[in-house]
């Protein structure tokens, strides 16, 4: 029976339809920016397998790295006992995020990571005294699928059957020059009505929203405010965070930086799963008390894995080095080039460009899961390239270290879709 065959008798898969989307590809293999199915066959992943292998995949210096710790110490409780991987993972975290950021809270996942950050938020204020339970974020940002993460997030093709249980979210749309006047007086507005405890916001780029992006100038303003109000915010780097936008963190665009920064995804550079939700000295300082009851009871079995750990400690080298560095720098110039010889076609509405994420929108109507969405993508795969469309938006966020032939290949394969869409 072929792999094919075999995960369909007990695999149920994130994201699917099943009954009209049957059948997943089987992939074996996987190097540098390279995919390989179960025939042979190779794709070039030109999203870093949902922005996470950033530094290629089975990358042989994390390789390395993973094998020395495998043989040290593979799991001990975090509670109570530490590790040398999560102190020096700490040590090499706090300095390349924002100044401001001093602890370290360690989770699963991206929703985990803002469920975390919600919730120091949200005891933050009870530890004060204060019962603020009011959350603000933005028109359909996307946070996670745990139900903290979940209520801030504005996607209702994932909320539906669950938002009679969410938390209460206020939502205001992202801001630019047209609209900031009238967001500025919806979020006065907001906080003027409501016990506000934070305001939850992916900078820059909102990944799940068909990678929308606005101005740091304006997210600036908000954040000012938020500031004047002892608003917590949280700055969701799950997606944006290691590199991505040009910057280690999109906050550093930011003037006002985050009270709390989520990450996951490159963080652990497509290995194992992990989270991390740093935070400022203040808030961690409203947890220290003599009762225990103001304490964070928050855990998760695998916190602050020693092979996780070893694995992000790698990344972080990586993306310190001159050449990853210097690749960056290329697939920002190299998505320049080919915006310029592609955004005046006429099936291309509008694009868009941060660091190495580039986004076009196709000029046609189409629903975002529908059949002309499934028509694309395997358009894309019988090409062998990755890409999974956001509706009409094409996306490419690519590992690090994708070769100029490898992104050539997936210019061109966009150019081709353009003349049969």
């Amino acid at each position: 029976m072929s792999l094919k065959e075999r995960d369909k008798k007990h695999i149920w898969h994130p994201l699917t339809q099943h009954k009209i989307h049957p059948d997943s590809l089987p992939i074996v293999k996987a190097e540098g920016a390279l995919l390989f199915d179960d025939e042979g066959k190779e794709y070039i992943d030109g999203i870093a397998s949902w922005y996470t292998a950033m530094y290629g995949h089975c990358n042989p210096y994390i390789i390395e790295k993973v094998n020395e710790q495998m043989r040290k110490l593979d799991q001990i409780v975090f509670a109570g006992f530490t590790h040398e991987p999560a102190i020096r993972l700490s040590e090499e975290l706090i300095k390349i995020l924002p100044d401001n950021q001093e602890k370290i809270f360690f989770s699963d996942n991206g929703s985990t990571a803002n469920e975390v950050g919600i919730k120091m938020a949200l005891q933050y204020h009870f530890n004060k005294g204060e019962k603020r339970n009011t959350i603000i974020a933005f028109n359909d940002g996307f946070h996670g699928d745990t139900f903290g993460a979940m209520s801030a997030s504005g996607l209702s093709v994932y909320n539906g059957p669950f938002e009679d249980f969410f938390i209460d979210v206020q939502r205001i749309p992202t801001p630019n020059k047209d609209n900031f006047d009238e967001v500025m007086k919806q979020l006065q507005k907001i906080i003027n009505s409501y016990n506000v405890a934070a305001f939850i916001y992916e900078p820059l780029v909102q990944g799940a929203n068909a990678m929308h992006m606005f101005e740091a100038e304006f997210l600036n303003e908000i954040l000012q405010i938020c500031a004047a109000n002892n608003i917590i915010t949280i700055a969701d780097e799950v997606m944006t965070g290691f590199g991505k936008t040009g910057t280690n963190f999109a906050s550093e665009y930011v003037v006002t930086k985050p009270d709390i920064i989520s990450m996951s995804k490159a963080l652990t550079a497509g290995f194992v799963p992990m989270a991390v939700t740093s935070c400022t000295q203040e808030i961690y300082d409203a947890f220290l008390d003599d009762s225990v009851g103001k304490a964070f009871f928050h855990a998760h079995t695998y916190s602050a894995n020693p092979i996780a750990c070893s694995v992000a400690i790698a990344g972080i080298e990586l993306l310190g080095s001159e050449e990853i560095q210097k690749n960056i720098q290329t697939i920002i110039k190299s998505h320049q080039d080919f915006d310029t010889k592609i955004k005046n076609h006429p099936k291309v509405k509008t694009t868009r460009q941060q660091g190495v994420i580039y986004a076009l929108d196709l000029d046609i109507e189409m629903d975002r899961y529908g059949k002309k969405r499934y028509e694309i993508f395997d358009h894309f795969m019988q090409n062998g390239v990755c890409l999974r469309p956001l509706g009409k938006t094409i996306y490419i966020l690519p590992p690090y270290v994708i070769t100029k032939n490898q992104l050539d290949k997936i210019y061109n394969t966009i150019i081709e879709l353009l003349e049969v869409v």
